[in-house]
């Protein structure tokens, strides 16, 4: 096989980072956070604790390279020091699982937009036996799963034999017989998830699966490798499966997400711009990886966001994404993969349709919208021709089942304050339904949403924000087109599923007719999410109901459950009380992580009603800190960001730095 050019500072580099030299510390470590970020990432598959672990590493590596003593060592010492993190991790969740077993189930619950998986499969364009080897990842037990993250790179050339061995600190003939034990769990992983793609799929398999909620994992890799490794029908395309290792070769690594900021960690480190891994820094881990494990590095407070406290060993460095300098860490990678790019990019967004000053456009109910027209009505839940709204989760539809009945206003319009004043939390978890209006792009970055979505499988007009991410969606029957589902792919690593089917203002679809697209949204190959109905996901027979139930018969994947809630009560303990006894209804019916994609208070029952801006403001603060408690819930997006100055409604923004009672609470929310 022809030579592989590694990534990676050179040995001149290190020296002179050794040394002392600002700029060349500055470029070790930029170039070192993609080796680290793919073991990492490969060895937790994604958890939402890749990004800390990684740092954490960094941190380390800049400590002690003073007394790295032989620079040619470097690439080794970091590996080893990757590996020995990761474990790190591993053993604070088995403590953790000690203490609470309620925790430990949070923990386990990966994060859709954090699987390495499904990254890998989206960002390298991969052929279908690549793909199967990503997928196949995720059947794996942690072990297997650290020891293929250095495996893999050592078959893509990031790594040599001797890397491997020495980060795993064992003889090279033990290695050898951990390498190869592996890679049977592999290759029986990979027949796995070949056999549950099958259409149609084996009885004798589709039985064994009935009671399986979906979701990979080593346990239920062995109860339904009992069926496959007998079954002549699963193992019958045995014979096609390619070595791991050609198909693995001349793969690049996977790019760095920007919430990796190599410029911020030297900067906590070394606030006073003197050697991290000086003086005035605490001691760090030797060529040996053997540093303190309780020592955080003089790191600020946590970080915001819906990962939960860990010990100190693992302290976050990070307050919120940060990009600039060398910190922006670009992978060029050649198109070795039957001539994809390796990170798909946004489309260039054309200028949105022009919006009177200060007036809010809701979204429409055209399927498959460029983004939703602005037409100077009031917002409604859900794109919709009128201002249609969807019921409470708690009432069910008023007759008219539109909001073209007269609205009754319980409050005079949203107070508004600048939205520049006002500290500002951003999380993960916290997202935002968004459409065009004056000022929509300051207004997005301002309110703190770690995501946002528009209805749409794209954004044109809508800039996305450093620290967001967008998320697209298939709204309806004729929105699944080569085209939407095209780019949909680009935008992102999943995917949201059809919009409040059982409305007939919004995509109003049957069960048979969502099941009937069902299989093209899984062939895009994102994380996807259900279709969100708009109430009644908890109902035993309710359309959300039959349409897992035949999704189940019919072996088609759903990653997680959408949902949207609308609260007729606006007493805030009660309002809360009945949106998480509503969410934990539908967890204890589906055991699937759940998106909650649309909620606020708005009484449907009587035409539409809003509360006061100070109930809104304070059942955002409220539910806010409920959701994050609820460890089965992965996402939440409020409705929405755009306010009409001149009414009441649910929204945060009445333009571009105007925030609303509501606005600043969620701005403050983490």
């Amino acid at each position: 096989m022809p030579h592989t050019r590694r990534s990676g500072p050179d040995s001149a580099t290190v020296t002179a980072a050794r040394a002392g030299d600002r700029q060349a510390l500055e470029h070790l470590v930029a170039q070192s956070l993609p080796l680290v970020y793919n073991i990492v990432g490969r060895a937790l598959n994604g958890h939402a604790d890749t990004d800390d672990v990684v740092q954490e590493t960094l941190l380390r590596t800049v400590r002690g390279l003073p007394d790295l003593r032989d620079p040619a060592a470097f690439r080794s010492w970091l590996v080893a020091i990757a590996v020995r993190q990761v474990r790190n991790r591993q053993q604070d969740r088995a403590a953790a699982l000690d203490r609470s077993a309620r925790l430990e189930e949070a923990e386990a619950i990966p994060d859709p937009a954090l699987d390495f998986a499904g990254l890998t499969v989206l960002r390298l364009g991969l052929t279908e036996q690549r793909r199967e080897i990503a997928e196949a990842t995720r059947w794996l037990d942690p072990d297997d799963r650290e020891l293929l993250a250095l495996w893999w790179l050592k078959e893509t050339g990031e790594l040599e034999q001797a890397d491997l061995v020495a980060a795993l600190g064992l003889s090279s003939g033990h290695a050898a017989v951990r390498t190869g034990r592996m890679k049977k769990q592999l290759d029986l992983s990979r027949l796995l998830v070949r056999a549950l793609a099958a259409d149609p799929r084996c009885p004798g398999l589709a039985e064994t699966a009935a009671t399986w909620d979906g979701t990979p994992g080593p346990l239920w890799r062995k109860r339904l490798a009992r069926h496959v490794r007998d079954c002549g029908r699963c193992t019958g395309g045995r014979g096609e499966l390619l070595p791991a290792e050609r198909l693995l070769y001349g793969l690049p690594l996977l790019a760095v997400p920007p919430s990796l900021d190599p410029a911020r960690i030297l900067a906590a480190l070394a606030p006073d711009g003197t050697h991290p891994g000086g003086p005035s820094g605490p001691a760090g881990d030797g060529p040996s990886g053997d540093g303190p494990s309780g020592s955080s590095g003089g790191a600020p407070g946590g970080r915001s966001g819906h990962r939960r406290p860990r010990s100190a060993r693992t302290k976050p460095l990070l307050s919120k994404p940060v990009l600039g300098g060398v910190a922006a860490v670009a992978l060029v990678a050649a198109a070795v993969l039957v001539g994809t790019e390796l990170a798909p990019g946004q489309d260039a967004a054309p200028a949105a349709a022009p919006v009177p000053a200060g007036a809010v456009a809701p979204p429409t109910a055209a399927e498959a919208p460029a983004l939703p027209v602005p037409d100077g009505t009031s917002p409604s839940p859900s794109p919709a021709p009128s201002d249609s709204s969807s019921p409470s989760s708690s009432s069910p539809p008023s007759p008219s089942g539109s909001a073209s009945a007269s609205a009754s206003v319980s409050a005079s319009s949203p107070a508004a304050a600048p939205a520049q004043q006002n500290p500002v939390a951003t999380s993960a978890r916290k997202g935002v339904g968004v459409w065009s209006f004056t000022g929509v792009n300051q207004a997005l970055a301002a309110s703190g949403a770690g995501w946002y979505y528009t209805w749409a499988p794209q954004h044109p007009g809508i800039t996305t924000p450093a620290s967001a991410s967008f998320v697209p969606m298939i709204w309806g029957a004729s929105s699944v087109t080569d085209a939407a589902l095209a780019q949909a792919r680009a935008n992102g690593p999943y995917l949201l599923g059809f919009n409040e089917p059982d409305m007939a203002a919004q995509s109003n679809m049957t069960v048979d007719r969502a099941l009937e697209l069902w299989p093209k949204l899984m062939q895009a190959g994102q994380t996807l999410g259900s279709p969100a109905v708009a109430y009644g996901a908890d109902t035993p027979g309710g359309w959300l109901d039959r349409f897992m139930t035949g999704a189940a018969a019919k072996g088609y994947r759903v990653d997680f459950i959408t949902l949207h809630w609308y609260g007729g009560d606006f007493r805030t303990p009660q309002a809360v009380q009945q949106l998480t006894s509503y969410l934990e209804a539908v967890h204890q019916r589906y055991h699937k992580p759940i998106w909650l994609t649309e909620y606020a208070l708005i009484d449907f029952s009587q035409g539409t009603r809003f509360p006061t801006a100070d109930q809104q403001a304070a059942f955002v603060t409220a539910s806010t800190k409920a959701l994050d408690a609820l460890p089965y819930l992965q996402r939440y997006a409020w409705f929405g960001l755009g306010a009409d100055p001149a009414k009441p409604s649910s929204g945060l923004f009445t333009d571009g730095t105007t925030a609303t009672a509501a606005g600043r609470a969620y701005q403050a929310a983490r």
